[in-house]
């Protein structure tokens, strides 16, 4: 079977929001909304219906010979990090399309529905928080918290919401009930190196890590950096670089269990040369599958704060952005993809995901599978990210076979003998 359609929905995709620096498809944007309306176009030229919700979320819908009974639902997203890559999302969207379009060209009829879902704002790049769209849909973002989450320029959710022709007073609870969805898959770049280097097609994901995230805001006194002597400062990003340092090595010492920390933002004032900084504000992602691994790099933290008020005469105030429990995904869609694979004579190993996916949400209220490709040299969230279209194709595969099963294809030679 060839990938003609694969580069064709991919393409064009990746036409919208493309610049010199990457992708820019940034959530409740243009760019997001013209790839949204991309694939409802796409969606609608394969016969299948398709709705917005009130947060943005874009469901399309192929019908089964039961409209009563749960949909098999797949997906992704289609926005990006700033200055992102091509492929981060859009393939788990591409490879949706790409089985319904087999689907249609084989005319294969199932007795479930099947449901592409299109998550809005997954990423976290604008406003701190993750996969805004599939919370939004499991119930566990309220509306009453929308006006208090707010991006770098201070835009609201709600305001930005409103930019996009939505309305936060009219938006109903959109939480789905346990038996809404029959299964859920997801096909995802690895966005690490271990299958490229140990030439795996696919990656079974048993877990997917959670992330805590912390905002620390340390404050300390401005002053002229030629006349204040070193003993007597109080330089706040000292403070910031020493709790950095700190977080790292409670990092490296839960290395076993896969734990990660990374200070990925630093702001100092007044940012001055010639000033010793009075404020620093750093943001704080700790990813794992171990809850207690993970809170002891997040007491660490604690700690550190109180030393550098002890000692160095700091202020410092420790605010939770979020905390998301580590996910174990559904036993038997995990041994059912293995079995696919080795039907298929395609090379898998077991894996643990140490990003988040809409995956670990839609795990809360339907059994979910999520099916890894490789990406070369384990690079993501740039514009040289990259996957084969063959590999997208073994995802593909894969993925149709696990749709089939769940949504129960009918035997149409044995419907015309019961007719």
């Amino acid at each position: 079977m060839s990938t003609q359609y694969i580069k064709e929905f991919l393409d064009g995709f990746n036409e919208i929001g493309r610049t010199s620096k990457g992708m820019n498809r940034i959530a409740f944007t243009k760019s997001e909304n013209e790839a949204k309306s991309l694939f409802k176009e796409i969606c609608n030229n394969e016969g299948l219906s398709t709705k917005e919700d009130e947060i943005g979320n874009v469901i399309a819908r192929r019908e089964g010979e039961d409209p009563l009974l749960p949909p098999v639902t797949t997906g992704s997203h289609l926005d990006t990090v700033t200055n992102g890559g091509g492929y981060d999302g859009t393939t788990g969207i591409v490879s949706a399309l790409e089985v319904v379009r087999r689907l249609n060209s084989k005319k294969i009829k199932t007795h479930h529905p099947i449901e592409i879902i299109c998550f809005t704002a997954e990423e976290s790049s604008r406003f701190g928080i993750s996969t805004i769209g599939s919370k939004f849909l499991t119930g566990k973002l309220k509306i009453n918290q929308m006006k208090d989450i707010t991006d770098k320029s201070g835009v609201t959710l709600k305001d930005a919401l409103e930019e996009i022709g939505k309305s936060v007073d009219k938006i109903k609870s959109a939480q789905k009930q346990s038996k809404s969805f029959q299964s859920f898959f997801e096909v995802h770049i690895e966005q690490g190196p271990l299958l490229e280097r140990n030439q795996k097609d696919i990656g079974v994901i048993s877990g997917i890590a959670s992330p805590t995230r912390y905002e620390v805001v340390i404050e300390g006194k401005a002053s002229h950096s030629g006349t204040t002597p070193m003993n007597l400062r109080s330089d706040a990003f000292l403070g910031a670089a020493e709790m950095s340092l700190a977080i790292d090595k409670a990092a490296k010492k839960e290395v076993v269990e896969g734990t990660v920390a990374t200070v990925g933002d630093c702001v100092v004032l007044p940012g001055a040369m010639n000033v010793v900084p009075e404020r620093a504000k750093i943001k704080i992602d700790i990813r794992g599958v171990n809850s207690r691994s993970k809170l002891e790099v997040s007491n660490e933290i604690k700690k550190t704060a109180e030393k550098l008020k002890n000692e160095k005469k700091l202020k410092v105030f420790i605010n939770l952005i979020m905390e998301d429990k580590p996910v174990n995904l559904d036993k038997n869609i995990i041994e059912s993809i293995k079995k696919t694979c080795n039907t298929l004579n395609i090379s898998f190993q077991n894996m643990v995901s140490g990003a988040g996916h809409d995956s670990m949400h839609m795990s809360d209220i339907c059994p979910t599978g999520l099916i890894f490709i490789p990406c070369k040299d384990g690079l993501s969230h740039h514009k040289e990210e990259f996957t084969s279209l063959d590999s997208i194709k073994i995802g593909c595969d894969v993925l149709e076979q696990e749709i089939i099963k769940s949504a129960k294809m009918i035997n149409e030679e044995r419907k015309a003998m019961e007719e």
